[in-house]
C-alpha cells in the first residue's frame, strides 16, 4: 500500500511572503475597501506576480485577510470575564468589545461583502457567535435573559444588529462615537427578561 501523498511544505520565504501579503492586506483594507492588489503587493514588499502566485483572485486574498482579522478578533475576545461576570454585565462588555472590533474592521467587511457570499462571511463569525450563545444560555438559565425566543434567534439578532450598526455608521446615519451605547441599549433591551 502506498502512503498518501502529502502537500509539500512551503518554503520559509513563501510563508514570509504570505504573512506579509495578509498583514498588508489587513492594514490597507481596514482603511480603504477599494485598496488594489497592486497596492497590497507594494505594501507587502512583493511583486504582483508573487501575490497572485499565492492568491490567484481578489476573492482568495480577501478570504485570507478576513480569516486573519477574525482570528485576531477571537484572540482579543478570549476573556474569562465573560464567564465570571453576571450575564447582563458580561453581555454589555461583549457588545462593546465586539463593536470596537467590528468598527475597526468594517471597511474590510465592506470589501469582503463585494466578493464573498454572505454565508461564507458569517461562517468566519462562528467562534465569536458561539461565545454569544453560551452567554445567552447562561443568562437564560439565571433567569435574567428572556426565554420566550430561541437562543439561536437572539444570537442572529446580535450579529445582524452589530453589522447593521456598521452600515449605518458608513452611511452617516449613526454617529460612530455613539454606536457602542446605541448597540448596548438596543441589544440589552432585546435580551433582558421582563422587557
Amino acid at each position: 500500500m502506498t502512503p498518501p501523498r502529502q502537500r509539500p511544505a512551503r518554503r520559509a520565504d513563501a510563508e514570509r511572503n504570505i504573512a506579509a501579503i495578509v498583514a498588508a492586506g489587513l492594514d490597507l483594507l481596514v482603511k480603504d475597501p477599494d485598496a488594489s492588489t497592486a497596492d497590497i503587493a507594494k505594501a507587502a514588499g512583493v511583486g504582483r506576480v508573487t501575490l497572485y502566485g499565492h492568491f490567484p483572485t481578489r476573492e482568495a486574498l480577501l478570504e485570507a485577510v478576513l480569516d486573519h482579522a477574525v482570528t485576531l478578533a477571537n484572540i482579543a475576545l478570549d476573556d474569562s470575564a465573560y464567564d465570571e461576570l453576571p450575564a447582563p454585565e458580561a453581555i454589555s462588555r461583549l457588545i462593546v468589545s465586539s463593536w470596537e472590533l467590528l468598527d475597526r474592521n468594517r471597511r474590510l467587511l465592506a470589501a469582503a461583502d463585494r466578493v464573498l457570499p454572505t454565508e461564507r462571511i458569517r461562517h468566519y463569525h462562528d467562534e465569536a457567535l458561539a461565545r454569544v450563545e453560551r452567554l445567552i444560555l447562561r443568562g437564560q438559565d439565571d433567569g435574567v435573559f428572556r426565554t420566550d425566543l430561541p437562543p439561536t434567534w437572539l444570537v442572529a439578532h446580535f450579529y445582524a444588529t452589530l453589522h447593521s450598526a456598521a452600515q449605518e455608521v458608513d452611511a452617516g446615519r449613526l454617529d460612530q462615537n455613539d454606536a457602542a451605547r446605541v448597540l448596548n441599549t438596543t441589544l440589552r433591551a432585546v435580551f433582558m427578561a421582563g422587557q
